[in-house]
């Protein structure tokens, strides 16, 4: 049982460390080629926040174990628009002054493809190269129809041409190898719990790959950037369920068990018409609301291992 906690924390670890070395080897190869900063957010960091789940989902999936694969995708959505808003909530109150908006309601629709898509058992390699195909589109809509951020100061000191290379390669590395220990003790430990790998995957993998969005947004509603707050959960959601779900369908195109499909994707549209919701009506995201979202997130959870 050491081993295999040790294996899990290691995993959580690796991809937090990883993903931090990737984003940030990421960021200075698009500085050094003149990427403007908005491509280099939206596509390259986007796409780089979301490599832990896409390797834990790619991974699951490649070992056989769709309920890890899909679990961590649905989860990961829950706990990005119910925990990690909840819990940014908590720390500072987010003003909403409409942000998101447009994309909130393009992460409902995504949520819905996907739902369509599940329930009609239609997950293969076409349909995955069709829900990236979709994020290709949403990217090059919101290269166009850019939202009001601000400047982003957070870059730090630039590295070296080869330095960043080095990081990316690096965190890339670290990226996989913690991958494969997560996927390898989750597994084994829902053989030993006596659970599903489903809830496995919708609980310990999922909160474990949304640790990066979890740091981003706190950091950004106490530096009261309500936009990158909103941002990070929305951007994040699109992303996890067009790039992991297109690229574990196209790698390995596994069903959805029952499991997730008939409880937890119907959980996870609603707090997408809640994001939307939010973002449309609300002013703001006090504490006691962020408490509300916090209970939704430990209830749902709770109901999973009952």
């Amino acid at each position: 049982m050491v081993i295999l906690i040790a294996s899990i924390v290691g995993g959580l670890v690796g991809l937090f460390i990883g993903g931090e070395l990737l984003v940030r080897g990421a960021v200075s190869i698009a500085n050094r080629l003149g990427i403007s900063h908005l491509v280099t957010g939206l596509v390259i960091v986007g796409a780089a926040t979301s490599m832990p789940e896409m390797v834990a989902s790619v991974q699951a999936a490649l070992a056989g174990s769709p309920g890890i694969a899909w679990g961590n995708i649905v989860g990961s959505n829950l706990a990005n628009t119910l925990l990690i808003l909840g819990a940014t909530a908590l720390v500072a109150p987010i003003v909403m002054h409409g942000v998101g908006k447009r994309d909130a309601v393009v992460g409902l629709l995504a949520t819905l493809l996907f739902w369509g898509i599940a329930s009609a058992q239609l997950a293969s390699v076409w349909i995955g190269f069709g829900l990236l195909a979709a994020l290709a589109a949403y990217v090059v809509w919101r290269i166009n129809h850019p939202p009001e951020l601000g400047d982003d100061d957070d870059e730090g000191p630039p590295l070296g041409t080869f330095a960043a290379i080095a990081l990316f390669l690096v965190g890339l590395g670290i990226l996989v190898g913690g991958g494969a220990l997560l996927v390898d003790g989750a597994i084994e430990l829902a053989t030993i719990a006596g659970v599903s790998d489903a809830v496995i995957g919708l609980t310990v993998v999922a909160v474990g790959t949304s640790l990066p969005e979890l740091a981003a947004s706190l950091a950004a509603a106490l530096k009261g950037r309500p936009d990158m707050a909103i941002g990070n959960v929305v951007g994040s959601n699109i992303y996890n369920l067009l790039l992991i779900g297109g690229a574990t369908m196209t790698i390995a195109p596994l069903p959805v068990s029952p499991e997730i499909l008939d409880i937890e994707v119907p959980v996870l549209a609603a707090s997408a018409v809640l994001m939307l919701l939010l973002c449309r009506y609300a002013k703001r995201i006090g504490r006691v609301l962020g408490l509300l979202l916090l209970a939704a997130f430990a209830g749902n959870t709770a109901l999973l291992f009952v």
